[in-house]
């Protein structure tokens, strides 16, 4: 069962609507108590990561997601909030995994943000499992997180190159909205879901 955590910072009803598409329970943690209530953790997040980051510490989790050992998966601004650094308010986010959020350049010549469809190049990791080598994700964003061979298991160009999905033992994230990506989106979700602790 996945909790969601509920800190005010994500568009949850598309989220929750793709998780009932695919039959999979899910519940609201509101509280450090919650998540012991479930099996995997979706940090979602939509927004300014600054701000995002504010109203995790006010719900007092942070240090609970920090330590979680089950899998947890961060989904656009949720993905940028594990990393350490967000230029976006200039804010020290979770630190989870060692990476920084940047602006992307308008320099490159490219629309900001940066908005619609865009071709993943995934690894072999069971996050894509069953998903189709060329698939499109939908994207929304203003700031990325930089590349990293260590920590990237999916990367998209855009301007530069960037990470489009990364992990870290038991915490992944992708800066694509899997829950606005149609049948490829859904099945990431119900991969995610099926991960072991």
């Amino acid at each position: 069962m996945i909790g969601i955590v509920n800190y005010g910072a994500g568009n949850i009803f598309s989220l929750t609507a793709a998780l009932e598409r695919q039959n999979i329970a899910y519940g609201m943690v509101n509280t450090e108590a919650d998540l012991g209530n479930y099996s995997h953790i979706i940090i979602p997040g939509v927004g300014h990561a600054g701000a995002a980051m504010k109203k995790l510490e006010q719900t007092g989790l942070v240090n609970a997601i920090k330590a979680l050992k089950k899998p947890v998966l961060g989904i656009c601004v949720g993905m940028q909030l594990i990393t350490q650094h967000s230029e976006e308010g200039d804010a020290n986010l979770l630190n989870i995994i060692p990476l920084n959020t940047k602006l992307f350049d308008k320099e490159l010549g490219i629309k900001i943000p940066h908005m619609g469809w865009n071709t993943v190049e995934f690894k072999n990791n069971l996050l894509f499992k069953d998903v189709s080598l060329g698939t499109q994700f939908y994207f929304v964003h203003s700031y990325f997180i930089e590349y990293n061979p260590i920590f990237d298991i999916a990367s998209v160009n855009y301007g530069n190159k960037f990470s489009a999905a990364i992990q870290k033992d038991n915490f992944y994230g992708v800066q694509f909205h899997p829950e606005k990506s149609g049948e490829a989106g859904e099945r990431l979700l119900k991969n995610f879901s099926n991960l072991s602790s």
